[in-house]
């Protein structure tokens, strides 16, 4: 079995990795808290080429003090991942990128990752993000598919 996931990997080049990364809807960010926790949430997200975007918007938060930012402004080495689940098992796949993010606290509104978002969710065109813009640079892609 082994042998043959190690097969199904080497299938899928980054080309196909972005491309599925990038269709995603959803994707989790994993951080690591200044006490060597692992931090995991949601996000929304944009990708351009080795760029990957994702910004603090107005759905309700206990705090704009985020935790991932922490994390992020602490540690800037972080993982987004997008998958796929369905119960045919041969239509699985998982794609991460790894990188390095920078936090921008006051983006500028014509930002082209804020640009990129507003493009891919609706919701944003009528209420873009106004909180930091993280800008992930992708260092690695790695995945996987069951075909």
């Amino acid at each position: 079995m082994l042998r043959r996931a190690s097969r199904m990997l080497a299938a899928m080049d980054d080309d196909e990795q972005r491309r599925r990364f990038a269709a995603g809807r959803v994707a989790r960010l994993a951080s690591v808290r200044p006490d060597g926790g692992p931090h995991l949430v949601p996000v929304t997200f944009a990708v351009d080429g080795a760029t990957v975007y994702t910004a603090v918007d107005a759905k309700p938060k206990r705090t704009q003090r985020l935790q991932r930012l922490d994390n992020l402004r602490w540690q800037p080495r972080c993982s987004l991942l997008v998958d796929h689940y369905d119960d045919d098992w041969a239509q699985l796949w998982w794609v991460r990128a790894d990188g390095v993010a920078d936090v921008v606290d006051a983006p500028d509104p014509a930002h082209r990752g804020l640009a990129l978002l507003a493009n891919r969710y609706p919701a944003y065109t009528a209420a873009p993000p106004t909180g930091p813009l993280v800008v992930v640079t992708v260092t690695r892609w790695n995945g996987w598919s069951a075909t």
